[in-house]
């Protein structure tokens, strides 16, 4: 059964957020452009705007991200600024079939709310052949119906099982369900708990993570507590009292980095001595300077998909030589490198095809078995043909803060697959 089949079967919590103007794009006939590829939608035979390569012509790739007011825009903006190194680098190197790459003429920003995000998508939709970054999984799911019926291809900047089911969806690293099965995991094997709650949004981020959690808790034998909280610092006491009431070994927290200090910080000013343990996006380095910065060094993990910011690896090193010198050195920049890979991959793929399409980039996208990331994920990474249950990458890592290090955070566990994720059946979304 193919990803999309499988996907169909599957209904994402954030549909409901979906607004009017939904609709697929009218075909468009193919036309022949650089090299003698057939394209469409988003690629011009006239050079990019600004362009110092006069002899190619420009494929332009939409982004969609959290740049001013939402919970994640700290590492948003990182994301957004490291794409665009990671493609200017592409185009240094050469381009991709005749064409440079795009990716600062279509940039919106979506306030991490779905009908913003769909209003957005719907403005640069004629004018874009994919999307380089497309930020959040209820945002992401609000369009993501329009995104199949026009075969537009999108990396997310986000990390829901459901993405493993998605044709036109590129995701890179392991989905925030694995990640919070190893996360458990490890606290069972290597701290010892017997108690796990999982405290986190609604949706398919938190739910996703959530379900995870609770899928290792029952293997392991732990007893587990879901509480669901909403975004801002105000609307983190309900959170807090369940923790401090509840008294869990582990928490396993799924939010944003601002609020996942609110709740450190008061559970620990309130006598709680347990793990924390926060999925990916819960992390900036900006929390060592805060009030909360001695509870989250004594309390707090970090679980992720890929190894931070000062790693040595040929990937790391190469987007530090990219971005230059950078206010803070955080990981929202390593996060918005890695998810460049895989669609560069496609473009590749595509162009070698001779067709630039929509369509001939989403054929491009499931002839991929493996993804070079340059080292930043491990082989097996990348593989978008063939079942979800044997594509899907299972290994994430554990990270403490460390003020020394350069985003923040050291990994203190490698790349690993706990017993949870290492046996699940993966044949739907975690969070249904």
């Amino acid at each position: 059964m193919s990803r999309r089949i499988v996907a169909a079967l599957a209904v994402p919590l954030a549909l409901t957020l979906v607004v009017t103007g939904c609709r697929s794009q009218e075909p468009t006939a193919p036309q022949t452009g650089k090299e003698g590829n057939k394209v469409d939608f988003g690629v011009t035979n006239e050079p990019c705007p600004g362009s110092t390569h006069q002899d190619r012509g420009c494929i332009y790739l939409g982004t969609i991200s959290d740049l001013t007011e939402g919970p994640f825009r700290a590492l948003a903006v990182p994301i957004t600024e490291s794409q665009k190194a990671f493609w200017k680098r592409v185009n240094d190197q050469g381009g991709i079939g005749g064409y440079d790459i795009d990716v600062t003429t279509y940039v919106k920003d979506n306030k991490y709310n779905p009908q913003v995000h769909n209003q957005v998508y719907q403005e640069i939709k004629p004018k874009i052949l994919a999307i380089a970054q497309s930020l959040g999984s209820p945002t992401t799911a609000a369009i993501l119906p329009d995104l199949k019926a026009s075969n537009i291809v999108t990396a997310p900047a986000s990390w829901t099982s459901l993405w493993g089911f998605e044709d036109v969806i590129l995701e890179s690293g392991t989905n925030y369900c694995f990640e919070s099965m190893n996360s458990v995991d490890y606290a069972v094997d290597k701290l010892g708990v017997k108690s796990v709650m999982a405290v986190h949004l609604a949706g398919d981020y938190g739910d996703d993570a959530a379900a995870g959690a609770k899928i290792a808790a029952e293997k392991r034998g732990l007893t587990f507590t879901d509480v669901k909280t909403a975004t801002g610092q105000d609307n983190q006491g309900g959170a807090i009292d369940a923790i401090v009431s509840g008294n869990p070994d582990l928490v396993i927290l799924t939010n944003g980095p601002t609020d996942a200090a609110v709740i450190i910080g008061q559970t620990a000013a309130r006598g709680y001595k347990g793990k924390f343990i926060g999925t990916g996006p819960t992390w900036n380095p900006g929390l060592l300077q805060s009030a909360a910065a001695p509870a989250i060094t004594a309390l707090y993990l970090q679980s992720g998909p890929w190894s931070p910011f000062g790693t040595d690896t040929p990937g790391h090193r190469a987007m530090r030589e990219a971005i230059g010198q950078v206010p803070q050195k955080n990981d929202g920049y390593t996060s918005g490198w890695v998810w460049s890979y895989p669609l560069k991959a496609a473009l590749t793929k595509a162009a070698e095809n001779k067709d630039l399409t929509r369509q001939g980039l989403l054929n491009a996208v499931k002839s991929l078995t493996s993804v070079d990331y340059e080292g930043m994920l491990p082989s097996g990474a990348g593989n978008y043909n063939g079942e979800p249950n044997d594509t899907v990458f299972r290994q994430s890592q554990i990270a403490k803060p460390d003020p020394k290090a350069d985003s923040g955070v050291t990994t203190i566990e490698q790349f690993f697959t706990g017993p949870t994720a290492k046996d699940y059946k993966f044949e739907k979304p975690c969070y249904q």
